[in-house]
């Protein structure tokens, strides 16, 4: 019989969602197992992201990599021919261009794009009941689930972009994982952000277009870390729905529960932005799929009971729009192609 229950929630668990009190942490055996974490410094100013995603395609698991910077606008993504994701805990790696786990992260994408981060004092999300998608955490099948896993740490290391290497210490850190049946939904927005006023800060949302089956839906969730330790989430639809009006210049969402409400304004020029790529894992290869800000503007507003509780603004906010159809169209405009600079897919 305990066979029998085991082989039933590896069957489960490999549908993408997790049972309460389950960890999503370990991979789910899905499509698309995606990693990514991001440094906000903001005494100079400057935000790294690193991202791998792990895919799965006929003939075994490749990689999609990336390491970009901002102000200076660094971008590198990579198709790597090799992946894997621990079925035990946090972690994942591409050959030796990419390892990284709870604690650290060294990404090597030739000589003038490598990252090694040590994370100490992390604060990671502190519910268990469940993760980042709520209820939709114990849905099977679903093509997209969302767990910002890190909400915060002390940051150090260093990274070189370009020609330039930048050391860091003490920086701010965020993490989360995502994944998914068929790799990405047709539409998704994002946000995150530190370098508030308060340093315990930290916002991040995630939206999209989910489906399993005859289902599909829009659904976005919002989390605020507030100065004392509050955690708010909001995005169950009928509890605390949250409505999103997304372009790939602005971003505007409004929740509501019985006590909390939230409301986010944030703002990029789409000039300043990234194409990033989104892997299609059966085809072994990525393409455009996302205009992504690194240093866009993020005002929030917490109200408790209909009254003020806190209110901050951040000018290294993280923001992404995401369409495979959308960012061709932009790489079109920009005159690139899917191996130009701000979409490249170098083959490793």
């Amino acid at each position: 019989m305990g066979s029998i229950v085991q082989g039933a929630l590896r069957a489960y668990r490999a549908g993408g969602a997790d049972l309460p009190f389950g960890d999503p942490l370990p991979c789910h055996d899905v499509a698309t197992e995606g990693y990514f974490w991001r440094v906000t410094d903001s005494a100079s100013g400057r935000v790294v992201i690193a991202l791998i995603g792990v895919n799965r395609a006929a003939d075994g698991d490749w990689a999609t990599l990336g390491l970009a910077g901002y102000p200076n606008r660094f971008l590198r993504t990579v198709a790597h021919a090799e992946g894997a994701a621990d079925r035990e805990r946090l972690g994942a790696s591409a050959g030796d261009a990419f390892r990284a786990d709870q604690d650290r992260v060294r990404v090597d994408l030739g000589p003038d794009a490598q990252l090694d981060l040590r994370i100490e004092r992390a604060r990671p999300w502190p519910r268990r009941v469940l993760g980042g998608s709520s209820i939709f955490q114990s849905v099977p099948a679903l093509n997209q689930y969302w767990h910002p896993w890190l909400l915060g740490g002390s940051a150090s290391g260093s990274a070189t972009l370009g020609d330039e290497l930048w050391e860091f210490e003490g920086a701010q850190v965020y993490a989360e994982k995502n994944w998914g049946k068929g790799g990405f939904p047709p539409a998704w927005w994002w946000g995150q952000a530190q370098g508030f006023a308060e340093r315990q800060v930290c916002v991040a949302f995630a939206g999209g277009v989910i489906e399993s089956g005859p289902l599909r839906t829009e659904v976005t969730a919002v989390v605020v870390l507030l100065p004392d330790g509050t955690l708010i989430r909001l995005g169950d639809p009928g509890f605390s729905p949250v409505v999103a009006e997304v372009s790939d210049e602005r971003w505007r969402l409004s929740g509501r529960s019985a006590r909390w409400q939230v409301e986010i304004d944030a703002y990029a020029p789409l000039g300043a932005a990234h194409v990033l790529p989104v892997p299609l894992p059966a085809e072994r290869r990525n393409v455009p799929g996302a205009i992504e800000h690194l240093g866009g503007q993020m005002h929030v507003t917490v109200r408790r009971h209909g009254r003020v509780h806190w209110r901050g603004s951040s000018e290294l906010a993280a923001l992404e729009h995401g369409g495979i159809e959308r960012a061709r169209a932009e790489v079109a405009r920009r005159g690139g192609g899917p191996d130009a600079p701000d979409a490249a897919a170098v083959e490793c």
